[in-house]
């Protein structure tokens, strides 16, 4: 009988202190067991390359926008030109604190309950979440309005409007981004203690498990949006390709829908991968950890945060490449070339047959010489 009471309460601290990993903390008694982070070179990189990135595809976009300002695609362009600056933004504000918890008179482990500092990295992480994912969508559907109804859309989509929605997306996800404030969810520091992100774990409450419905149902359904979106221009775009409606300013405008639907592809799919996981996972750990039945699974739920965040964050990197790659110009360079290569390879293939051809043409003149002689 003390040998079963023994057991079980080993099994009940085991069972306390993976759940007391939630926030980033092992207890055992009153003691902490918790290594502060050590090695900010990763974090660094990171934070670097996305802040160069995103630099770099702002300038190209400010360009850009700057020659077609008059045109249809200008809409397009003040989109994609907001959507990198919350980028970068969000890359700056968020990194910037992360990076204190390196700094060596940082306070460690993090307080409990959550301070400022937390509070407000886990409003950034929700608000730069979401303004991505809001501004994809919009992007997605003014393009398939101005692809499937250009005449609507000139009447419609003007700049004034553009910015007008710019600022309702902004505010949307602010007022999502502030409601644990007015007591509607929570924020808390997640393991292992180097971010903080909605309570998905430990002591969840049902305005918890509320606030991540809210917020990966408004990812999720912006993401869907936008593939319905993206789906009908494609289509559309492929069909008027193959009725080939020839007239150059037709296909000029038909070749910068291209260029815009192909890069709201790429936002699609850098999205859907890189937010898809978090969004997911924040409603299976919510949903296990207010049921109580997570037990010793709470380490892999924490895990797949761990994972899930890492990949939102790269969000950020990709998104600028998008554009800086899938430009017109350097889509016609890699044309060009692939080309030249293609008609080199071919060109040097016929070369060699019509060199084995005119062999065999001399050796049969050749034979025929012969004989008759």
């Amino acid at each position: 009988m003390q040998r079963y009471n023994s057991s079980s309460a080993r099994l009940a601290n085991a069972t306390q202190q993976a759940e007391g990993l939630g926030q980033g903390l092992l207890h055992n008694g009153s003691a902490k067991v918790v290594l502060p982070p050590s090695n900010p070179t990763t974090a660094g990189l990171c934070m670097t390359l996305g802040i160069l990135s995103n630099v770099i595809a702002l300038l190209i976009l400010a360009k850009a926008y700057n020659r077609f300002r008059r045109r249809s695609k200008a809409t397009f362009l003040l989109f994609a030109s907001s959507l990198v600056a919350t980028d970068l933004a969000g890359h700056v504000i968020p990194g910037a604190l992360v990076m204190r918890l390196y700094l060596p008179g940082a306070h460690w482990p993090p307080a409990d309950p959550p301070d400022a500092a937390c509070l407000v990295l886990g409003g950034s992480m929700v608000f730069f979440g979401l303004c991505p994912l809001f501004l994809g969508c919009a992007m997605a559907a003014e393009r398939c309005l101005g692809v499937t109804r250009p005449l609507l859309h000139s009447h419609l989509v003007t700049t004034s409007r553009t910015k007008m929605a710019l600022a309702i997306i902004w505010l949307l996800a602010l007022c999502v981004a502030v409601l644990p404030v007015f007591g509607l969810g929570a924020y808390s520091y997640q393991f292992p203690g180097t971010w903080c992100f909605i309570q998905v774990l430990g002591d969840t409450q049902g305005t918890d498990v509320a606030f991540v419905m809210l917020f990966s149902g408004l990812g999720l359904a912006s993401l869907t949006t936008s593939l319905l979106c993206n789906t009908v221009s494609g289509i559309t775009l492929v069909r008027a390709r193959l009725r080939k409606r020839n007239c150059s300013q037709r296909c000029s405008a038909k070749s910068h829908d291209i260029e815009m639907v192909a890069q709201l592809l790429g936002i699609m799919v850098t999205s859907c991968i890189c937010w898809s996981p978090l969004l997911v996972f924040g409603l299976m750990s919510v949903s296990r950890s207010s049921q109580g039945s997570l037990g010793l699974e709470v380490i892999n739920y924490r895990q797949l945060m761990v994972l899930a965040v890492r990949l939102a964050t790269w969000n950020q990197i990709l998104d600028p490449w998008v554009y800086i790659l899938l430009r017109r110009a350097v889509l016609r360079k890699i044309y060009r070339i692939t080309k030249s290569h293609a008609s080199f390879r071919g060109g040097t293939f016929r070369s060699f047959r019509s060199f084995r051809w005119d062999t065999s043409s001399l050796h049969s003149s050749e034979k025929k010489t012969t004989n008759k002689s």
